[in-house]
């Protein structure tokens, strides 16, 4: 049984931002941020986000671009699905998850074997993914990809990007990119550096604030309370690590952009404080038993309750100031989820 985070609250439906903030007539560094330190909380706008930082604290910006990972298929009996594509896996079968045709709801009923059509080809389900004892009731599935052209051809010319149930409407993948999208991957937007522009990128460099890119390609991120994250491919070039651990070395605060930037300087993070250049897959849980060694601030959204997000924003933040950042966002009435406003939690 996964921890539970101490942060607990209700989500109003109302509260789901439904569309990208331009569709409400805002530029995405107008969406508001909060800002949570140990002193209270400051209500902004995201373009506001230099106030907050100085010299030589550094930004980690997660490179990652999102890839239009959800397809149309036909199950046997005639329903038809969402194939949602999470991430590769080292024996070249696929991580998938099945949804209903609007993203609004899992499909629990998927069985080893199973060929669900898609166009011109097919992804059979080979077994349930972590425990292959566990097919009943199953979410996530290792599959097999039987398609007519390679996989990002493919993608670009039937796939679109993967949705919920509080998206309004339908937007193109452009609007599921962030400033900093360099290295195709990920399946769901890397959405904690959307609210970035180019205007406020080069305010912020020309403050002195350096921000370095790592990448970390992200899987679906609709997991359940009782789930750990997925292990995922990420990498810290030794350029990035030479600049974080000289902004650490001259007493600057290091203040990632996202649970996917976190969770990347984290698992290239020595027992000594400082970063190594590092690459592969991780499987790192940050949380209560395994704190963070790098990371002094975040750049976040705002998660559900019951997501394994809340316990890597407590490891960084403490529960304290996240359970008051989320108490005044919900009193505030804050957008949620990946079109919604941000917060800075600084311990």
């Amino acid at each position: 049984m996964r921890p539970q985070a101490a942060t607990v609250f209700e989500l109003p439906d109302s509260l789901s931002a439904t569309g990208p903030p331009e569709s409400r007539g805002i530029a995405r560094d107008d969406v508001r941020l909060l800002v949570a330190t140990a002193s209270g909380v400051t209500h902004v706008q995201f373009r506001d986000l230099g106030d907050f930082l100085e010299p030589p604290d550094v930004l980690v910006v997660n490179n990652s671009a999102t890839v239009p990972a959800a397809i149309q298929g036909v199950r046997p009996d005639g329903r038809h699905v969402a194939v949602h594509l999470s991430s590769p896996l080292a024996d070249a079968t696929y991580l998938v998850e099945l949804r209903c045709d609007d993203g609004s709801c899992r499909i629990r009923d998927g069985r080893s074997g199973e060929r669900i059509a898609v166009e011109g080809g097919s992804v059979r389900l080979a077994s349930a993914y972590p425990d292959a004892s566990t097919q009943a009731g199953s979410r996530i599935w290792r599959a097999v990809l039987d398609l007519p052209t390679d996989l990002p051809s493919y993608l670009q010319r039937h796939g679109r990007p993967i949705t919920y149930g509080y998206v309004g409407d339908t937007w193109p993948l452009r609007d599921y990119q962030t400033v900093f999208a360099r290295e195709p991957g990920s399946a769901e937007m890397p959405s904690a550096a959307r609210p970035f522009s180019d205007r406020l990128v080069a305010r912020l460099v020309a403050t002195g604030i350096d921000i370095v890119p790592i990448t970390l390609h992200t899987g679906v991120s609709s997991l359940e309370a009782d789930e750990t994250p997925l292990s995922e491919r990420f990498e810290v070039s030794d350029a990035a690590a030479r600049r974080i651990n000289h902004a650490r070395g001259a007493g600057g605060r290091v203040i990632a952009v996202g649970t996917t930037a976190t969770r990347a300087i984290e698992s290239a993070a020595r027992d000594d404080g400082s970063v190594r250049a590092a690459q592969g897959w991780t499987d790192l849980v940050i949380g209560p038993g395994r704190g963070v060694r790098m990371v002094d601030g975040i750049v976040t959204g705002w998660h559900e309750p019951q997501a394994s997000h809340l316990l890597l924003l407590e490891a960084v933040a403490g529960r304290r100031i996240v359970g008051r950042a989320y108490e005044a966002a919900l009193a505030e009435r804050y957008l949620w989820h990946e079109f919604g406003d941000s917060a800075l939690l600084l311990p």
